[in-house]
C-alpha cells in the first residue's frame, strides 16, 4: 500500500505500535515469581582462555557442551548443546589463536574464519568452527569414514600447523594417519598414511600432543604422528609393570603420567607425582617457553598447592606458585588451563609480577578459577547430571516450636498425663518466657537465633517453602531452597555411585520434620565405586546437611539388591531400611526394629533375563534367630522374556507411596458408580526384544507383586524406545515411538472393578477380587517425550494432570480429560453428560499449557513431584542439563485468595455492613419500643 507523507498511515502505524506495547507486557509480572531456573554444562572434557578476551573461556564438556564461561564472575555468556549421545561426544576442542599463521581466513571486511573449533562424534565426524564472541556456527564439515562403527568411535584427532589429524587405530596392527584442512575439509594429503605398529592395544592407549602412547607391560611406547611416517618408535622404561591407560598431560604437549610419574617423550624428564596430583603444560605464562605446572591437595588441612617448573632445566618457577583454601565439598582438582598477565604499580608501565588466573575441574564436576592464588569462583556443575531428589518440610519456627512444647501433653519425667493445675503451671511459665525473650530482643542482648533461622529455612504458613534434596551421579549432594534456588549446604561423597544398568543412587525419608523436636534425617544408597561394589548408606539431617552423630556414613558388608522403607516407625519416629543382599539375605536398619519386618513382602527383577521374584520376609523369635532375626521365603516366579526368550525388561514403574486416593468410583450418567480398580501391589512393567514378524514388539504387564499374578498385559507391535510411564491410582500412562506411523504415541489405560465394589476399606492381594475392566486408548502427540510425571497432592483432591516433559526443553501440563481412556468415537449423550470430550486422536499441545513458558530445559532428564501445604498446590522439579522449579495448580488455586484480591474493597465493604447492621438494630430496637408503647 502507497501513503503519502504525513498521511493518515503514519499515525496508524503509530497506534499499531502503541496497542504492541499494551500487549507485550501479558502476565509479565508473574515471571520468576514463583519459578527459577539455573543453567550449567556439565563436567569439563576440554577448556582453554579465549586470547580474544580477556574475561572469556571456552569450554567443552561431557554433556555434549560448548560454552563460554566469564572468567570475572562465572557466569554462563553463551552456551551450546550439541547432539545427544555418542553423536556429540567432544574428540577435540581447539582455541585458536590470532596472532598464529593460518588462524583465520579473512575477505576484505569481512571475516570467514574461526575462533575455536570442534570435533564431535565418529561414525559421521561433525568438524565445526564457531565464533567465540557469540558462540555461532560459521562452517561446518563432516567425516563419514568407511570403517566399522568400533573402529571409528577409537579414532582420535588432533591440530598441527593448520592441518587437523584424522587418526585411525587398527589394534595389534598399524595406525591410519590423515590430514585435512580445518575450514574446507578437504585432504591435505593424497593418500592416508599407514604406519606399522604392532604393539598398540585396545585401552592400553592414548594421545599425547601429537604422539600416540601405549602402556606396554613395563614401558612406553610412543610415535610422533605430525612426523614422517617412517618415524623411529620411543620408548620409556617404566621400571614396573604399567597401570591402566597413559593419562596425556593437558597443554598440547607430549608428556604423560602413568604408575604415578610424568614423563616427556621429548625428553628424559621424570617427576613423581601423587595419586590425586594434576598437570598442565603452558607456553604462555614466559613468552613461549613450557612451564611444568603441578597441583597437590592436602585434604588433612583442606589446601590446595600450586608448584610450577620450567621444562628446560626443571628448576622452580615460584613466580606463579600458591597455595590456597581448598574445599571438602569439592572434589580432587585437575588442572585444565591457565593465563597470566603482568602487574603494573599505579602510574608505572613496569611489571612488578604475575597476575594469574587458573581453571580447574574438579572430580565432582565443579569448575574452579583460581585468581591471584585465591578462590575466584566456583560453578556447581555436578548438578547437571541429577539422579534423584526430593522435597523436605523445613523446621517449625521458635515461636510456632514453643507451642508444640505446649501441646504436648506427657511429662517426659514420669510418663503421667498433666493435670489442670500442671499445665496451667506449664502454661505461666510459657509466658513468662515469651515476655522475657521480647524484652532482650527490644534490648539487643537476646539469645542468639539458630542457623536454621538466620538462614530464613523455617515453614511457612502454606508448606510451600521447603528444602529440596538434589543427589547427582558424581556423588554430590545439594541443600536448595525451593523459592529462591540457594544452595544452603553441600556434600560431596566421592566413593558412592549409582547401582549399574541405569539404576541410580537411592534417598530415602527416615523421618520427615513434622516430629518436632526430632530433627529431620534422610539416607542415600549407593554402592562403591570400586570392586566389590558392596553398599554404602550416608545418613544426614537434610536441613541441616550435618551427617548424624557417628559420621553418617555406613558401609555395608555386602551388595545390596533391593531396599525399602518399613511401614512402621519406633519410638523416635524413625522408619527403619529393609534391604536384601544378593544371596537373598534380609537386613534392617537400625536392627532394633527388625520386628516392624515381619510378613513384609519384596520383589526383584533381572532386566537381562526379563525375571520376575516375590520374596516375603518373616522375624524369627529369638529362639529360633540362630543370628539372624530374618528370614526370607521365596514366593513366587515368573517369566516375561516371551517364546523366543528374547524380551528384556526396560522400565519397571510403581506407585507413588505418598499418594492419596480421595475417590474410589466414578460417577455414570445413570447417577451409578463404577468402581476403581485401586491395588496399591500393582506394578507396570515393560519389556523390549525383536520379532521376526513385527521387527520389534512392546508388552506392558501390569503384575501384582505380591501374589504374583499378572493383571493385564498388552502389546505393541513395531515399537522403540524411549519408552517413559506414569502409574498412579487406577491408570497407567506411557509413550513410545510408533516406528511403522514414525511418530510418538500415549496410550492410557483405566481399571475398574466393576458397578459393585469387593471390599472398599481393606486391600488384600491374596484374596483380591476378579480381573478388572480395562479401558484403554492411543493418542498422537506431535513431539517427542523426554520425561512423564503426575501431580501430585496433600489429599488427592485435586485433579490429576500429566506433566510432559518434550525434547524441545518444554513441559506441558496435560489435563487427564485428554488423555481419559473413554472418551467415545462419537459424542452420545452420556459421555456429555459425564463431561467426557469425544475421541481426537491428536492431543493438542497449545502455548498456555507450558509450565516453563521461555525458560527451556535442555536434555530433560526426569521431572519430580511433591506436595504442598495446599492442597491445590503442587511443587515440582524438572531436571535435565537445566534445573527448573515451579509450582501448579491442576484445579486452580480454589483454596487461596487471589493476588489481586481487593482488601481494600472488601474491608470498606465489611465496616459499611457493620455500621449499617448496628445503626439498623438501634432503629429496630427503638421502633419496638415506641409500638409496645402504643
Amino acid at each position: 500500500m502507497n501513503c503519502p507523507a504525513g498521511s493518515v498511515c503514519s499515525r496508524g502505524f503509530v497506534l499499531l505500535l502503541a496497542l504492541l506495547a499494551t500487549c507485550s507486557g501479558l502476565f509479565e509480572d508473574q515471571i520468576g515469581k514463583f519459578d527459577w531456573r539455573q543453567q550449567y554444562i556439565g563436567k569439563i572434557v576440554y577448556g582453554a582462555f579465549d586470547t580474544t578476551s580477556v574475561d572469556r573461556i571456552i569450554v567443552a564438556t561431557e554433556s555434549n557442551v560448548l560454552a563460554a564461561i566469564g572468567a570475572k564472575t562465572g557466569d554462563l555468556l553463551w552456551r551450546q548443546v550439541l547432539e545427544n549421545g555418542p553423536r556429540g561426544t567432544f574428540k577435540l576442542l581447539h582455541v585458536t589463536n590470532p596472532s598464529s599463521t593460518g588462524a583465520r581466513v579473512g575477505r576484505g571486511s569481512a571475516t570467514y574464519g574461526y575462533d575455536v573449533v570442534s570435533v564431535t562424534g565418529s561414525n559421521p565426524a561433525l568438524v565445526r568452527g564457531w565464533n567465540s564472541n557469540t558462540g555461532t556456527n560459521e562452517w561446518e564439515w563432516s567425516l563419514l569414514p568407511s570403517l566399522p562403527e568400533e573402529a571409528a568411535a577409537a579414532a582420535v584427532w588432533f591440530e598441527h600447523d593448520g592441518l587437523l589429524y584424522h587418526v585411525v587405530p587398527v589394534w595389534g596392527s598399524h595406525l591410519e594417519v590423515t590430514p585435512y584442512q580445518i575450514a574446507s575439509g578437504q585432504q591435505a594429503r593424497s593418500t592416508t598414511s599407514r604406519i606399522a605398529a604392532g604393539w598398540i592395544a585396545k585401552d592400553r592407549c592414548s594421545l599425547a600432543g601429537t604422539f600416540f602412547v601405549c602402556a606396554v607391560k613395563e614401558q612406553l611406547l610412543a610415535l610422533d604422528l605430525a612426523g614422517d611416517a617412517s618415524s623411529t618408535v620411543l620408548s620409556k622404561p617404566l621400571g614396573s609393570e604399567a597401570l591402566g591407560c597413559p593419562k596425556p598431560v593437558r597443554g598440547g604437549e607430549p608428556a604423560v603420567i602413568q604408575n604415578g610419574r610424568y614423563f616427556s617423550l621429548r625428553s628424559d624428564q621424570k617427576l613423581s607425582f601423587g595419586p590425586h596430583d594434576s598437570a598442565l603444560i603452558d607456553r604462555t605464562v614466559q613468552e613461549g617457553e613450557p612451564i611444568l605446572l603441578q597441583s597437590t591437595v592436602d585434604r588433612v588441612h583442606n589446601r590446595l598447592t600450586l608448584n610450577a617448573h620450567r621444562l628446560r632445566d626443571f628448576v622452580r618457577f615460584d613466580t606463579i606458585e600458591f597455595s590456597t583454601e581448598y574445599s571438602e565439598s569439592l572434589g580432587d582438582p585437575e588442572l585444565v588451563a591457565i593465563r597470566c598477565k603482568q602487574q603494573s604499580s599505579s602510574g608505572r608501565t613496569q611489571g612488578t609480577g604475575l597476575a594469574c588466573r587458573v581453571l580447574l575441574s574438579a572430580a565432582d564436576g565443579a569448575i574452579v578459577l583460581v585468581q591471584q592464588g585465591k578462590l575466584k569462583w566456583v560453578r556447581e556443575e555436578a548438578l547437571a547430571e541429577v539422579e534423584t531428589a526430593d522435597f523436605l518440610d523445613l523446621t517449625l519456627s521458635d515461636a510456632e516450636g514453643a507451642i508444640e512444647e505446649e501441646l504436648n501433653n506427657k511429662n517426659e519425667e514420669n510418663g503421667l498425663e498433666w493435670d489442670v493445675f500442671g499445665a496451667f503451671q506449664r502454661r505461666i511459665t510459657a509466658q513468662v518466657a515469651h515476655m522475657k525473650n521480647l524484652l532482650l530482643h527490644i534490648l539487643g542482648v537476646g539469645p542468639i537465633p539458630s542457623k536454621a533461622q538466620r538462614a530464613g529455612l523455617v515453614r511457612d504458613d502454606f508448606g510451600l517453602h521447603k528444602m529440596l534434596i538434589v543427589v547427582t551421579a558424581s556423588g554430590k549432594v545439594f541443600g536448595i531452597d525451593n523459592v529462591s534456588g540457594k544452595h544452603h549446604w553441600v556434600r560431596y561423597l566421592p566413593s558412592f555411585t549409582g547401582f549399574g544398568s541405569g539404576q541410580p543412587m537411592r534417598l530415602l525419608v527416615q523421618r520427615t520434620s513434622r516430629f518436632y523436636p526430632l530433627p529431620a534425617q534422610c539416607v542415600i544408597l549407593g554402592r562403591e565405586r570400586t570392586e566389590p561394589r558392596r553398599g554404602l548408606l550416608y545418613i544426614f539431617n537434610p536441613i541441616t546437611g550435618q551427617p548424624v552423630p557417628g559420621g553418617g556414613l555406613v558401609e555395608l558388608p555386602y551388595r545390596v539388591q533391593q531396599v525399602a522403607l518399613l511401614h512402621h516407625t519406633g519410638p523416635d519416629f524413625l522408619k527403619g531400611l529393609l534391604l536384601l543382599d544378593y544371596n537373598d539375605q534380609a537386613h534392617v536398619l537400625p536392627e532394633s526394629l527388625a520386628a516392624y519386618a515381619d510378613n513384609f513382602y519384596l520383589f526383584t527383577t533381572n532386566p537381562q533375563t526379563a525375571q520376575m521374584r516375590g520374596l516375603l520376609v518373616r522375624h524369627r523369635t529369638a529362639a529360633k534367630a540362630d543370628g539372624n532375626q530374618l528370614e526370607t521365603i521365596p514366593t513366587w516366579q515368573i517369566d516375561l522374556s516371551g517364546a523366543g526368550k528374547s524380551q528384556t525388561i526396560i522400565t519397571c514403574v510403581g506407585k507413588s507411596p505418598i499418594e492419596h486416593v480421595h475417590s474410589q468410583g466414578r460417577v455414570m450418567a445413570d447417577r451409578s458408580v463404577l468402581y476403581k480398580y485401586i491395588n496399591p501391589n500393582l506394578v507396570a512393567v515393560a519389556t523390549y526384544g525383536p520379532d521376526n514378524i513385527h521387527k520389534s514388539i512392546l508388552n506392558v504387564h501390569l503384575v501384582d507383586v505380591v501374589s504374583g499374578s499378572i493383571v493385564f498385559s498388552m502389546s505393541h507391535k513395531r515399537i522403540r524406545p524411549p519408552l517413559h510411564m506414569v502409574h498412579s491410582e487406577n491408570w497407567l500412562v506411557y509413550s513410545y515411538y510408533n516406528d511403522k506411523a514414525r511418530r510418538t504415541e500415549m496410550t492410557s489405560i483405566e481399571l475398574y472393578e466393576g458397578k459393585t465394589q469387593t471390599n472398599g476399606t481393606v486391600w488384600s492381594s491374596l484374596d483380591a477380587p476378579p480381573l478388572p475392566m480395562v479401558e484403554r486408548q492411543s493418542y498422537i502427540l506431535p513431539m517427542a517425550v523426554a520425561s512423564l510425571k503426575e501431580t501430585i497432592t496433600e489429599k488427592g483432591i485435586t485433579s490429576k494432570h500429566i506433566l510432559i516433559g518434550l525434547t524441545t526443553g518444554a513441559v506441558a501440563e496435560m489435563t487427564w480429560a485428554l488423555l481419559d481412556p473413554r472418551r467415545p468415537v462419537t459424542s452420545p449423550e452420556k459421555a456429555r453428560e459425564e463431561g467426557i470430550l469425544p475421541y481426537m486422536p491428536e492431543l493438542p499441545l497449545p502455548h498456555e499449557i507450558l509450565v516453563n513458558y521461555n525458560q527451556t530445559v535442555a536434555n530433560i532428564r526426569g521431572i519430580h513431584t511433591a506436595p504442598s501445604g495446599l492442597e491445590s498446590t503442587c511443587l515440582v522439579l524438572v531436571h535435565g542439563l537445566d534445573l527448573f522449579v515451579t509450582r501448579v495448580s491442576p484445579s486452580k488455586t480454589f483454596d487461596l485468595l487471589k493476588e489481586d484480591f481487593d482488601y481494600f474493597l472488601i474491608t470498606v465493604v465489611l465496616i459499611a455492613l457493620t455500621t449499617t447492621s448496628v445503626v439498623v438494630r438501634q432503629l429496630a430496637s427503638k421502633k419496638i419500643i415506641k409500638q409496645a408503647w402504643k
